[in-house]
């Protein structure tokens, strides 16, 4: 009999579906606790084993030299995008909208420039020891450099379009919305380079993250490498519309007399530069995005990790040539360089020269002082003997 209600009493509390519903309940609960376990105060080590990227032997023994290299190419972007930004001050020709945006795409590649040498100092070894907040201000750098170029780039198609569209070398936008316009660029582009660091990673959620940025979800990637070569092709299609109406309006202008057609053809030469440094920002960004789709859609056979630095390289690249590419297409660009450098040059020699000037007068007046005193000394020595 106590056999029996023992048995009964194991039989009704195993089919309880009170007791049931209490331990699912528990282990969803304990399931979902493990799942959103945060490592903010994790190093960065902790998610590059995670993401099973280890340093290997290449940056060991050519970190120095990748070091050298890039500081060399940092300090050109620098200067040049600086003097860049020079010219279009200095100068009053450059005093209208086309200008002020390129001088701010030169500001995005000088922004480009601090974010690499910050990044160059802060890989290897280095970046396993980082926290996860230096690891986002390193990204946020440089996620926002390429955030201001690429919209930058798409505002002034948008300005050549409006001006080609009328056929006139500048388009009628005032300084007021040129300005409106750079504050928008740089508000799209720190927003978009903060993302990650607001929310959008895999701190909490470990499994989503990514392989080549350990802290980033393989979902924000996918977004991000799908809206940058969204805009890279409306930019594209922008340029393919402006290159079909100026081919059929030259067209109908080699009817014309020509003494007003190079004065007609002036638009054409900044659409030429524009065009190029499109074209170079699309070769040099594109290869670096379809790795990051590629990873944001795990593909485990890419070998991601073999492409990673040299499509860096290539983004540096593109900062490198976006300078030459202004002093070679614009004559006018060029000739204001050109005098800028000649000032510097020129106020650099004045400058050794009144410091030659300034060491003779100074040897001259101590040469006086020495001869003078020597006489009064001679004189008083003449005088004590007599």
């Amino acid at each position: 009999m106590s056999r029996y209600a023992f048995t009964s009493k194991c039989d009704k509390s195993t089919h309880d579906p009170g007791i049931l519903h209490v331990l699912l309940n528990n282990f969803i609960l304990h399931k979902m606790s493990s799942q959103n376990t945060c490592y903010y105060d994790e190093r960065m080590g902790f998610f590059y084993n995670k993401s099973k990227q280890t340093i290997d032997d290449w940056e060991f023994t050519h970190l120095i030299a990748l070091q050298c290299v890039g500081c060399i190419f940092c300090c050109f972007i620098l200067v040049s995008n600086a003097m860049v930004i020079l010219s279009v001050i200095t100068n009053n020709r450059f005093h209208n909208a086309f200008y002020y945006l390129v001088a701010n795409l030169a500001a995005s590649d000088f922004l480009a420039g601090i974010a690499y040498v910050y990044l160059m100092f802060n890989t290897g070894s280095v970046s396993q020891t980082l926290s996860v907040q230096q690891y986002f201000l390193r990204q946020g750098l440089l996620d926002t450099s390429l955030s201001a170029s690429l919209t930058n780039l798409l505002v002034i198609a948008l300005e050549r379009y409006i001006s080609i569209m009328n056929w006139k070398v500048h388009s009628n936008l005032t300084k007021r919305r040129v300005t409106l316009l750079i504050v928008l660029v740089w508000v799209i582009s720190i927003f978009m380079g903060a993302v990650p660091s607001m929310g959008w990673n895999c701190i909490c959620s470990i499994e989503q993250c990514s392989m080549l940025a350990p802290i980033f979800s393989r979902s924000y990637l996918i977004f991000w490498s799908l809206f940058n070569l969204g805009v890279f092709l409306i930019m594209v299609a922008i340029y393919l519309r402006i290159y079909a109406y100026v081919r059929k309006k030259t067209t109908v202008l080699n009817g014309h007399a020509t003494g007003s057609l190079k004065r007609k053809k002036t638009p054409i030469k900044l659409i030429k530069t524009v065009m190029t440094v499109l074209g170079v920002f699309v070769i040099c960004w594109t290869p670096g995005l379809v790795v990051l789709l590629l990873d944001g859609l795990k593909c485990e056979q890419c070998n991601l990790l073999k492409f990673k630095r040299w499509f860096l390289l290539l983004a540096v690249l593109n900062s490198v040539m976006n300078p030459i590419i202004y002093s070679y297409k614009d004559k006018e660009m060029w000739a204001t360089l050109k005098n800028l450098l000649r000032c510097v040059y020129n106020g650099t020699r004045r400058q050794r020269s009144s410091r030659a000037n300034t060491r003779t007068m100074t040897s001259t007046t101590e040469m006086n002082t020495s001869l003078r005193l020597s006489d009064e000394k001679k004189t008083t020595q003449d005088m004590a003997q007599t």
